[in-house]
C-alpha cells in the first residue's frame, strides 16, 4: 500500500517526492475530479494527500468520499504557504457538529 499526492504546485509534489511519493499536480476543478478519480481507481493506493486549495474546489466530493468509502483514506494537507485554517478551526467544526463550544 502507498501514499498519493494530488498538489496545486510542484513544490509539494517535489518534496514529497523525495520522500517517494509519487503523484500529480492540478489547478483546476475538472483536472482535480479527474485526478481524484483516477487515484481512487488505483488499488495499491491507501492513503491520498490533497492541499486544502484543492479539497476546497470540490469540498462535496470528497467529504462524500470520505464519508462513503473505506479505502483509501484522504488527508487534506497544507501546501508550503501553509495552513488556509484558522486557529479555532477544530473548535468550531466540533460546535457545528455536535453543538458543544470546547
Amino acid at each position: 500500500m502507498r501514499f498519493y499526492l494530488i498538489s496545486d504546485n510542484v513544490d509539494t509534489l517535489m518534496g514529497m517526492h523525495l520522500a517517494g511519493i509519487n503523484g500529480v499536480v492540478v489547478h483546476e476543478e475538472g483536472e482535480v475530479r479527474k485526478a481524484l478519480s483516477e487515484a481512487m481507481a488505483m488499488e495499491d493506493v491507501a492513503v491520498i494527500l490533497m492541499t486544502e486549495r484543492l479539497v476546497s474546489l470540490c469540498p462535496e466530493l470528497v467529504y462524500d468520499l470520505k464519508l462513503n468509502r473505506k479505502q483509501p483514506l484522504i488527508v487534506e494537507i497544507p501546501d508550503r504557504h501553509g495552513s488556509g485554517r484558522a486557529k479555532d478551526s477544530i473548535s468550531r467544526y466540533v460546535r457545528e457538529a455536535i453543538g458543544v463550544k470546547i
